[in-house]
This record gives structure tokens, C-alpha cells and sequence, in this order.
């Protein structure tokens, strides 16, 4: 059986590579974000904010394109790759490296009614423009989702040209994920709680029953479940992930084995990632805790990295 490496990429000081008792550091001092697999068995990234990177297997990396507007996620479906931005913008990548803005985004209905994240901490203002958070698609590429913080989750069903609005923008939506095998089963992190679709994310259910707390903040399938973090707020000093069967409307279960009761601060957007039986997760204070037999057990595999972006398991 193969190995998998953990990648946990971090907001200001690279790649962290873990794989089994090694630890290695790539594109050391640069922010890296959006972990994503592409087509060839490789890693897309986001560099910098503005330059979108290939990770090959071999851990060498190249530059696919480079933007003015600032990335902040993207995905691989087949070999056309979309891109979202912080200021609320979907772009995609033509096959010579070139972007091009999808203007059918900017059409969304609704569009007047999204809004940018924030909340007042000590009397100051803070969080994140408006913008995209997480691009997803189904496995049979048949839709793109965009999860726009704050502006619902709008849904493509026809390569980006035309987009609708779906869950109502008020969800305030942190992540949305496909499921990696089955194409019409997508979930959402959502400060409402998890949200669950059967059709390709045309359509929404929210759950709460089982959490500690409703406010959801990543979410990732693994093999026949769907797993979800959930906290008090963005900025709780703990969290909690919790689990069901993807076909059992029971319940969610907060996962033991091993795992901590609570994490140490918030498990943010991408920050749960699975691969066939590995499972990994982080923490906002750079906890790594690992799973090899999907869930059942847990084991901490590395700890004190600096400010994580997101995880992936290569």
C-alpha cells in the first residue's frame, strides 16, 4: 500500500511536509493556501496570493500562471482549472496558461445582497473581504460551486458560463466539498451547521442535531462519511469535529480514538482533507492530528506549525 505524505500549508512560511517520522519545508517564507489535487496526480496551490503553483509527486514545483486580482482557492476539473478570488470573482485558466474573469459570476442573482465576513473584537473591525472560500465540483464535473463569504453557494452547470444563486446568503457559508466519488452528494460548513445536498448542490439541508455548537467551519468527506468542524464562533478558543454516515440522516457524533475532545482553536476552511483510508486535520495553533484507518484511531503528528492555511493528503 502506498504511503500518503500530509501537506499543511501555512499563511506565511510554506509547506510543511510530513511523511511518517520525516519532516521537510518547502517554499519556506512564502504564504501558501488551497491545497487542491489536479488531473496528473499532482497538487495545484495558491502562492502569494497571485501566483497559482503545481506541485508535482516528486515535490518539485512550477508556476502555471500568475494574476493581478488576489486567488483565494481554486479546483482542478479535468484539465481546466477555476480559480476564486478575494474580491469575489471566479476566473478560469485556459490550457496555455492564460486567465480569463467568467463575467457569468458577476451576473449571479443576488449578487447585490452578498456582503464581506466581520466581526467587532475589542471595538476594532476584522475578518476577511468579501470573497470565494472554497471552489468545488462534482465528481462528473456536471456542477461548479463557489462558496462566497458572505453570498450563499452559487452553482454552474455549464463550465462557469451562467451561475445560480442556491442556499440563502445569510448561511454564511465557510466551505463547500464534493464528494470525490459519488456526484450527487455535496456538503457545506455553514455557521447554520452542516449542509447536505443530493443533487448537486441545486438543494440544501441543514443540520445541527449532535453539534456542540452550530457554527460550522470545514467540512471533507471520507470514504462513506462526511466529516465537519464545528465551534462557538471563528474565533472560539475550541473546537470539535464530528461525523455520520453520508447515507444515514442520524446524528452527527463527535469523533474519538484518540482525537482530542476539543482541538486547540477552530479546524478553519480546507482544514480537514482525506485520501482514501488517512484523514488529517489541523488546528488554528498548528496541531496535526492524523488518522491511517479512516477515523478509528488517532495519533497527534506534529504540532507548533506556524498559522495553517489548509491541509491535503498526497
Amino acid at each position: 500500500m502506498t504511503t500518503r505524505s500530509v501537506l499543511v500549508a501555512t499563511w506565511r512560511d510554506g509547506v510543511f511536509v510530513l511523511a511518517g517520522e520525516r519532516r521537510e519545508q518547502e517554499l519556506a517564507g512564502r504564504s501558501v493556501s488551497a491545497l487542491v489535487p489536479d488531473a496528473q496526480g499532482g497538487t495545484l496551490a495558491i502562492v502569494d496570493g497571485h501566483s497559482l503553483r503545481r506541485r508535482a509527486p516528486d515535490g518539485s514545483w512550477s508556476t502555471i500562471t500568475t494574476s493581478e486580482l488576489e486567488l483565494a482557492c481554486c479546483v482542478a476539473v479535468g484539465d481546466v482549472v477555476y480559480l476564486g478570488t478575494e474580491d469575489a470573482r471566479v476566473l478560469r485558466v485556459r490550457a496555455d496558461g492564460a486567465i480569463e474573469q467568467l463575467r457569468g459570476f458577476d451576473l449571479t442573482a443576488g449578487r447585490e445582497s452578498w456582503y464581506a465576513g466581520s466581526a467587532v473584537i475589542d471595538g476594532k473591525r476584522v475578518g476577511p473581504p468579501l470573497g470565494i472560500r472554497s471552489l468545488t465540483a462534482t465528481r462528473d464535473g456536471g456542477a461548479i460551486l463557489a462558496n462566497v463569504h458572505v453570498g450563499g453557494i452559487p452553482r454552474s452547470t455549464d463550465g462557469g458560463a451562467t451561475w445560480q444563486p442556491t442556499i440563502h446568503v445569510d448561511s454564511d457559508v465557510h466551505e463547500v466539498r464534493a464528494h470525490p466519488v459519488r456526484a450527487g452528494i455535496v456538503a457545506a460548513a455553514a455557521a447554520i451547521g452542516l449542509c447536505t445536498s443530493l443533487d448537486g448542490g441545486a438543494t440544501w439541508k441543514v443540520e445541527q442535531e449532535g453539534l456542540h455548537a452550530a457554527y460550522c467551519s470545514a467540512v471533507a468527506f471520507a470514504g462513506d462519511d462526511v466529516l465537519v468542524a464545528a465551534a462557538s464562533d471563528h474565533f472560539a478558543a475550541q473546537g470539535a469535529i464530528y461525523r455520520r454516515p453520508v447515507d444515514e440522516h442520524r446524528p452527527l457524533a463527535r469523533i474519538a480514538g484518540g482525537l482530542p475532545a476539543w482541538l486547540d482553536g477552530i479546524a478553519d476552511t480546507g482544514c480537514i482533507a482525506a485520501r482514501d483510508s488517512v484523514i488529517a486535520i489541523t488546528d488554528r495553533q498548528g496541531n496535526v492530528y492524523l488518522s491511517t484507518d479512516t477515523g478509528r484511531t488517532w495519533l497527534r503528528h506534529a504540532d507548533g506549525l506556524p498559522a495553517p492555511s489548509c491541509v491535503f493528503v498526497a
